[in-house]
């Protein structure tokens, strides 16, 4: 059993998975999200609106001894973001501030949407932070807000993350989904539960006393061409008919590493998009 604490903010999906592992390794975990009702049994309930700047009645008395910040955007546009990532933290920075509480750390969920890399270079969290995109640029100010918050901070920027609910290329490959070969179209994920395990592995090597860097990349052992993904599902699900049309939504190319996380010892279980989708398919994971 541990007595260490954490406190997640937007328990949801990768949140509600990381409070199920926390609470596994027996730390006690508070949830915070706008439906408490949707959270994982064993975890204590903030209900919260991360929009309205007035503290939640429910907000815990005492500091939580890790505070991860793990919200998805309700509204996809620039003012959906900016509210979720930029001004709901600050929220909850001052939430902090007025309680006199400072966790030991702070983990800033973000995206590898702040890379704008594209001609399939291998990039690693050395890489130029360049975003062209809005969603890029507004989590690139929330990272910023994370780190000068003036807790000892660090960012993990998710690649695509996929998983049982997130199976829009799954539907795709079903239609006869067509993408292009050459140039090859190369993709980064990240399995659900292996997003939450990073985070988790994360928390653990501090409480350790280990020095965490403020960066890190969370992505599987693989960064593979769309092309050989989707022919991969295609042979899984025995799709054989084509569309007429070509469907490709994302222009970039990139081959993000993990090889930092790794190397402090880190594992994805899913190291692949076939181990992962195959767990989908099954009904696992």
């Amino acid at each position: 059993m541990s007595d260490l604490s954490a406190l997640i903010v937007g328990c949801g999906d990768v949140g509600g998975r990381l409070a199920r592992q926390l609470l596994a390794k027996g730390w006690h975990v508070r949830g915070l999200r706008r439906s408490v009702e949707h959270l994982p049994a064993g975890v204590e309930p903030i209900a919260a609106d991360l929009s309205d700047s007035s503290i939640p009645p429910s907000w815990p008395q005492r500091s939580p001894d890790y505070l991860v910040y793990c919200v998805a955007a309700s509204q996809h546009d620039e003012a959906g973001y900016q509210s979720a990532y930029v001004d709901g933290l600050r929220h909850v920075l001052a939430w902090l501030a007025e309680r006199g509480q400072q966790p030991r750390r702070l983990l800033f969920v973000s995206s590898s949407s702040v890379f704008a890399q594209k001609d399939g270079e291998w990039i690693d969290e050395t890489a130029p932070a360049e975003p062209e995109g809005y969603s890029g640029r507004v989590m690139l100010e929330a990272e910023r807000l994370a780190l000068g918050s003036g807790i000892p901070a660090s960012v993990v920027r998710l690649t695509g993350i996929y998983g049982p609910g997130r199976e829009w290329l799954l539907s795709q490959v079903r239609q006869g989904y067509r993408v292009a070969v050459e140039p090859p179209l190369y993709g980064n994920r990240i399995h659900a539960e292996d997003a939450a395990s990073l985070l988790a592995f994360l928390l653990q090597k501090d409480a350790e006393g280990v020095a965490l860097d403020d960066c890190y990349i969370g992505v599987d052992d693989d960064p593979a061409p769309l092309a050989d993904v989707v022919g991969w599902l295609r042979g899984y699900l025995g799709v054989t008919e084509w569309s007429d049309e070509q469907r490709v939504r994302r222009t970039g190319s990139k081959r993000c590493s993990n090889a930092r996380v790794k190397a402090l010892g880190w594992v994805p279980a899913y190291p692949s998009y076939k181990e992962g989708y195959a767990a989908i398919l099954q009904g696992l994971g």
